[in-house]
């Protein structure tokens, strides 16, 4: 922790992937790098062989489970790669970037007050063929954008135009009465609605720079739906699920940085493999803890938008899953289905469960079928079939196939004496069956 102590700390995800800031994107990342402070001749404060990430704001470096990070704010100067030369073929890469740094000679941002000292860190590139030149260029083409201080004023903004709403904008505008008032700032924000998806979709550029646009745009209108749904309780029960579906839409349609093989280059599979173990953790709470593959391939392309992945780079990276600490794992059913799934999810929970159903005095006469199984599990019929195929491998049913599909019923044979079979043992299940059966031929 010592070397640790003169950068500010960086979340993490539980994949060990950064927790981004409002409007932060990834831009690059490469590995194997070192951060080495210019104050430090003995080079114990040397951050080595980590993971670093250049975003809008922040420079990140990850080694482990711990994150470091250097905002863009902080940097003064970057100083471009040595030029190439014999020596420089013997050593590896180094970028130089002036910090400012406080009195405890720990890096933070130089924004908004005067400059009080700055230090020099140099970036050691030490992986096998990371391009210094360019990623120099995507630094200082950030740091020329400085997103870091438009999201800032967002913000900055945002706070004074709520404050002064009673005051300047009042003395501004035009009060809004009566209908014609109303009327007339609904078509004002409609119309700036519809300026702003105009620009957006001119080209992707635009698209690109109208994002946080659209992003407040769409957290805008899932607020007017909720609170809609709050003041109108009296509307109809169609109109009440279009307003959940449109809520649960606006909340799945954006991933804020998704990896992309620009940006990650050679680490893309490890990254996007650690990005969508972080996506699928509230699709696997609301699913019960299990998930088809295919139904997250559909939601995980959903949120990226354009940045979408083949199915091929989707099962590279659930299957390289085993090599992280990760809470999911990817699962193939033996019927060749395959799921992904938390590590702490309990099949025995689920064999239990589907026992008990399958004991009911009704279940014990019709048996279960994968629908039934599917709304008692709450998960799709599809994984409910392979839950009851997998408890038919372990003895606890027994499959009958007929025109109408398959049904499952609770096996009775281990209650089944095998010298002599019309014994029936009382409080067993075969006894249960024998009464329940009994029972409905004396109603029939």
């Amino acid at each position: 922790m010592e070397a640790r102590r003169w950068l500010p700390s960086a979340e993490l995800t539980g994949s060990g992937r950064p927790v981004f800031l409002q409007g932060e994107v990834e831009c690059a990342l490469i590995s194997a790098v070192d951060l080495e402070p210019e104050e430090d001749p003995t080079g114990t404060s040397t951050l080595r062989s980590g993971l670093l990430i250049l975003t809008t704001h922040r420079l990140i470096w990850i080694g482990g489970s711990e994150g470091s990070a250097i905002p863009l704010g902080s940097v003064v100067h970057a100083f471009p790669p040595t030029k190439r030369s014999i020596r420089s073929m013997f050593s590896s890469p180094r970028i130089r970037i002036q910090c400012s740094v406080s009195g405890d000679g720990k890096v933070v941002d130089g924004q908004g007050g005067p400059l009080k000292s700055t230090s020099v860190v140099t970036i050691v590139m030490r992986g096998k063929g990371d391009d210094p030149d360019e990623f120099f260029a995507r630094l200082w083409e950030v740091m020329k954008g400085r997103a870091w201080v438009a999201t800032a004023g967002d913000v900055r903004r945002s706070v004074e135009g709520n404050a002064g709403t009673a005051g300047t904008a009042e003395a501004v505008r035009m009060p809004v009465v009566g209908v014609s008032g109303i009327l007339r700032k609904e078509q004002e924000m409609w119309e700036n609605t519809d300026k702003s998806l105009h620009d957006a979709f001119q080209d992707l550029n635009a698209l690109m720079s109208k994002a946080k646009e659209m992003v407040m745009l769409a957290e805008k209108m899932r607020s007017k739906l909720l609170s809609g749904s709050t003041t109108q309780g009296s509307a109809g029960n169609d109109e009440e699920m279009g307003s959940k579906d449109m809520q649960e839409w606006l909340l799945s349609v954006g991933i804020a940085s998704p990896v992309t093989k620009e940006s990650a280059g050679a680490l893309y599979h490890q990254q996007l493999s650690r990005q969508l173990a972080d996506f699928v953790e509230v699709p696997l709470k609301k699913a019960g803890g299990m998930i088809a593959l295919i139904d997250a391939y559909c939601l995980f392309n959903r949120a990226r938008g354009t940045e979408l992945i083949s199915p091929e780079d989707m099962l590279r990276s659930c299957s390289i899953w085993e090599k992280f600490d990760v809470p999911v794992m990817l699962r193939k059913f033996d019927s060749g289905v395959m799921v992904i799934q938390n590590k702490t999810h309990s099949d025995e929970e689920v064999f239990s469960r589907i026992k008990s159903m399958a004991s009911k005095p009704n279940a014990l006469r019709t048996g279960i079928s994968p629908s039934d199984a599917a709304m008692t599990l709450g998960i799709a019929p599809a994984l409910a079939k392979e839950h009851l195929l997998t408890a038919e491998s372990k003895g606890l049913l027994c499959r009958d196939i007929s025109p109408e599909g398959f049904r499952f019923y609770v096996n009775v044979f281990p209650d089944l004496d095998p010298s002599n079979i019309f014994m029936i043992k009382p409080h067993s299940l075969f006894s249960v069956w024998v009464s329940t059966a009994a029972a409905a031929a004396a109603s029939g």
